[in-house]
């Protein structure tokens, strides 16, 4: 019998926001044992996700924010599996964008804690990328979830409604860079990276006062 690990699939789609749609890859976080799983960021594809879960049972599907690829396969997993969706409320706006008529199951907030197998998951707010953009933190796995509020290579963009750059840059010197540097960062999209190793990145818009 496995414990609690970190499982990775990629699904692909796309993004939309302000009139625009791009083609994206998303990775989509399952986290748990042989027998219960949360799933981060349910995106794309609903059949691949409920396939990785297999028959484990899935307690939770954990939004780290509500643009669209994050979040469009959320409804029909949870129709599937019974699984509660949550959502950090100031996110609704975005949420509604793309399901006007299926709300969230339940709120996340800062500071909550999300129990899986054996491990307990922080959840971080991490405004910026979105309002409701949140991390999660496993310090029995040395990981972050990190959405889109950090990348191998620096933070998320901000180009976009509803973001913010100074904001961003606060949560991460705030909430991410007190971490432990050799914490694993699990990305919304792309490689895995560090804490330390994208502290320098940080550090001079920091130093610069943004």
């Amino acid at each position: 019998m496995a414990g609690a690990r970190v499982e990775h699939l990629v699904t692909s789609g796309t993004f939309s926001l302000d009139g625009g749609t791009w083609d994206v890859d998303n990775n989509v976080w399952i986290v748990g044992d042989d027998h219960e799983v949360i799933v981060i960021d349910a995106a794309h594809d609903a059949d691949a996700i409920a396939t990785a879960v297999g028959d484990r049972r899935l307690t939770a599907i954990v939004c780290t924010h509500a643009h669209n690829d994050h979040i469009d396969a959320a409804p029909e997993l949870a129709s599937r599996t019974g699984a509660p969706v949550l959502l950090h409320p100031d996110d609704l706006p975005l949420w509604k964008q793309t399901h006007p008529d299926r709300a969230p199951d339940a709120e996340l907030t800062d500071g909550q804690l999300i129990a899986v197998a054996d491990i307990e998951l922080s959840v971080l707010h991490t405004p910026g990328h979105a309002p409701g953009a949140v991390c999660l933190h496993a310090p029995s796995l040395g990981a972050l979830f990190s959405g889109d509020t950090l990348f191998c290579g620096g933070p998320g963009a901000t180009g976009r409604s509803y973001s913010h750059f100074p904001t961003i840059i606060e949560s991460i010197r705030d909430r991410l860079l007190t971490l432990p540097g050799e914490t694993v960062v699990h990305t919304g999209h792309g490689g895995t990276t560090t804490v330390a190793a994208e502290a320098p990145h940080l550090k001079e818009w920091i130093d610069r006062g943004f």
